[in-house]
């Protein structure tokens, strides 16, 4: 009898230390590390679409950005972003009819940097699934933002709306909106991989230098004027650990 009872007490305590470590796996498991930021760049093309161009990928050009992020729950962020691309490229005849670029022909060759704060929503929670519940390594997510264009033009911008032709310098700052989509993955616990396309809506028709060709003048927000993709394969890193206590978003 002495025996079986002591077998038997070996086996509950067995039993319990078994429990005992599962939950302390568990519980381990939901306390790893969430960060407020991250950081990083990204390589990619960027394609301009205004007067001379309206194809999705034409007149690729190479494109690169630099951010930081701060990450506001698993389920949304924000992004300041820096990035620089180029428009380039030529009219050709069997385009659009511009009656002075017949003759004459027309090349454009134009830096565009750009500022942007972005607003970014992922469709599902995002992380390892250790520090949120539910979460995911790869999520889709969309973009929606204000940002800032500075073109830098070859030659000097030229508005043909006017019964004569007018110059300003080579150089223009616009407003643009920046909308885009992407998916993101989680690589261990702090790489991040996107890749992402952002359309930028300027407030301008001078990002090819041009403004009217077709002689006719346009009024309005976006009537008209110039916009800007821009493709990239992007890689930030997690910094900054929260309050394991008290900045949990659980």
């Amino acid at each position: 009898m002495a025996i079986t009872h002591a077998h038997n007490m070996y086996k509950v305590y067995v039993t319990v230390a078994a429990l005992w470590l599962l939950t302390a796996s568990v519980v381990m498991a939901q306390e790893d590390t969430e960060y407020r930021y991250e950081v990083g760049a990204g390589v990619g093309i960027g394609t301009y679409y205004g007067d001379f161009n309206s194809s999705l990928f034409g007149n690729v050009a190479p494109a690169g950005t630099a951010m930081f992020k701060f990450v506001l729950n698993p389920h949304s962020a924000m992004t300041f972003a820096g990035t620089y691309t180029k428009a380039k490229g030529e009219y050709k005849v069997d385009q659009t009819y511009y009656p002075d670029m017949q003759l004459e022909g027309y090349s454009y060759n134009t830096d565009l940097f750009d500022l942007s704060a972005v607003y970014e929503y992922n469709f599902w929670p995002y992380g390892t699934g250790k520090e949120y519940r539910g979460a995911v390594r790869l999520a889709p997510f969309i973009a929606v933002g204000v940002g800032l264009t500075g073109a830098r033009c070859d030659n000097r911008t030229m508005d043909y709306s006017a019964l004569e032709r007018t110059s300003s310098n080579n150089k223009v700052v616009t407003a643009n909106i920046p909308l885009g989509i992407g998916v993101k993955y989680r690589y261990g616990d702090r790489t991040n991989f996107s890749l992402q396309w952002m359309m930028h809506f300027s407030l301008s028709d001078h990002l090819d230098g041009a403004k009217d060709p077709y002689r006719v003048k346009s009024d309005g927000l976006f009537k008209n004027t110039d916009c800007y993709s821009v493709l990239t394969f992007c890689v930030t890193y997690s910094f900054a650990p929260k309050c394991p206590t008290c900045m949990k978003d659980r």
